[in-house]
């Protein structure tokens, strides 16, 4: 499926598509994945380390970017594409994630704020 018409050179490898390589077109090339299809990676200019990804199609990703494509935020990070740390309050939040578009914490009762930080109008005495 990934040989041009034409056979092989002198010394038998066949000529191969452009997303096709291997001595018999049986592999994709650097940048394609999932033979035999041979299909784009498509890596994230800004979260990607290159374009080049898994046969599964996983390209590899910088710090703090996840996903496929390396096209969002990972786990404890928001606002692709910066991906900005969460800085959720220790006492405040529920844990240390926060939503991965708005950096919003989740607050636990009586506490509010994007870092959850403070406490809710009428409550007193954060963090204790």
């Amino acid at each position: 499926v990934g040989t041009l018409p034409g056979g092989c050179d002198s010394v038998g490898r066949c000529f191969c598509r452009p997303e096709f390589a291997g001595p018999r077109c049986e592999q994709c090339s650097p940048g394609h994945h999932s033979y035999p299809h041979c299909y784009a990676c498509s890596c994230d200019a800004r979260g990607a380390v290159d374009n080049i990804c898994s046969p599964a199609g996983q390209c590899r990703c910088h710090p703090n970017f996840a996903g496929h494509a390396c096209n969002q935020c990972a786990l404890g990070f928001y606002g692709y594409p910066s991906c900005t740390p969460c800085q959720c309050s220790q006492e405040g939040s529920l844990h240390s994630t926060c939503d991965q578009d708005t950096g919003q914490c989740s607050c636990r009762p009586k506490v509010t704020g994007l870092r959850c930080d403070s406490c809710v109008p009428g409550a007193y005495g954060f963090p204790h």
